[in-house]
């Protein structure tokens, strides 16, 4: 596979530091957000925004309602966000995700295992795109003949994935 073009390429340390989502209402995301998926709340930003984090880090999430204030969300075939990626540290950080998920009802869309990640898929109560997921070591990626990665879509395994045992939910910051 041939790379596009590119004058210089960016840092390899270079990394997206938050995500901000237009929702239509901050009290249900804040209940989604923190809720069922665990983020604390950081701060509030006058009554239009709010902001979540892990681990105490100032923001991951920033959530607001200035320009979507009770609108609905994007149509089919529109661009704009596919989805947020939310990375955990473990496997068993996954898994107590997905326990938190069923335990709130919040249906799945798909749950893929990627070779280079295992992740979960559904939306949140605006319709914006979420992926948790966790990583595979680098080492277990698997690779072309070339040594190019050789990602793949299967079935992820959610049995497997909820006999994970359950860790505590201390363990850093995930900036």
């Amino acid at each position: 596979m041939s790379q596009p073009p590119a004058a210089v390429p960016v840092h390899p340390g270079t990394r997206i530091g938050h995500v901000h989502l237009k929702v239509a209402d901050i009290e249900r995301s804040l209940a989604f957000y923190c809720g069922v998926l665990g983020f604390t709340l950081m701060q509030r930003y006058g009554p239009g925004a709010a902001f979540v984090s892990a681990g105490g880090y100032h923001h991951h999430i920033g959530l607001n309602t200035w320009e979507s204030r009770g609108g609905p969300p994007p149509p089919p075939g529109s661009t704009g966000l596919y989805h947020v990626a939310i990375l955990y540290p473990t496997r068993a950080a996954l898994a107590d995700a997905l326990r938190r998920l069923i335990a709130a009802r919040i249906p799945l869309q798909g749950a893929s295992d990627h070779g280079v990640s295992e992740a979960l898929y559904l939306e949140d109560p605006d319709g914006n795109g979420i992926e948790l997921y966790r990583d595979r070591p680098e080492a277990d990626w698997p690779r072309e003949p070339n040594g190019g990665l050789s990602m793949v879509t299967a079935a992820l395994d959610l049995e497997g994935l909820l006999a994970e045992p359950e860790e505590g939910a201390a363990g850093g910051a995930a900036r």
